[in-house]
């Protein structure tokens, strides 16, 4: 198998795989066309998206939609926390939104983690 194919663009897996002529999804089931892949990725430079696939921009409110892992904090950041006013930019590892959470400070999330408010 010579053919690489994109990623899932709802889920983000790297198990595409063809089945006729559109690309489907194992993991969570969402099928598209492949040239709708390939366009909505050159047309798309530059713009940073939520994890439903709302475009993001700097001071939107957003709502992280999976409970996250914090080093050094017991409990971490629960599904459902509001974060306000963020700003967006080129972070380490995916992380693209700079933020303050209450009872956190200040800190980087990745835009796949957060749904627009």
């Amino acid at each position: 198998m010579t053919e690489n194919l994109p990623p899932c663009p709802e889920c983000s897996s790297a198990y595409t795989y063809e089945m006729g002529a559109l690309l489907v999804c194992p993991e969570c089931g969402h099928e598209w066309p492949p040239a709708t892949a390939e366009s909505a990725d050159s047309a798309e430079d530059g713009v940073i998206r939520d994890a439903v696939g709302n475009v993001l921009a700097d001071g939107d409110t957003v709502t992280v939609v999976k409970t996250l892992k914090v080093k050094g904090h017991p409990t971490g950041i629960k599904a459902g926390t509001k974060v306000r006013n963020i700003r967006l930019v080129e972070g380490v590892a995916g992380h693209d939104i700079d933020c303050k959470i209450d009872g956190f400070g200040a800190m980087q999330l990745k835009s796949s983690v957060v749904k627009k408010a």
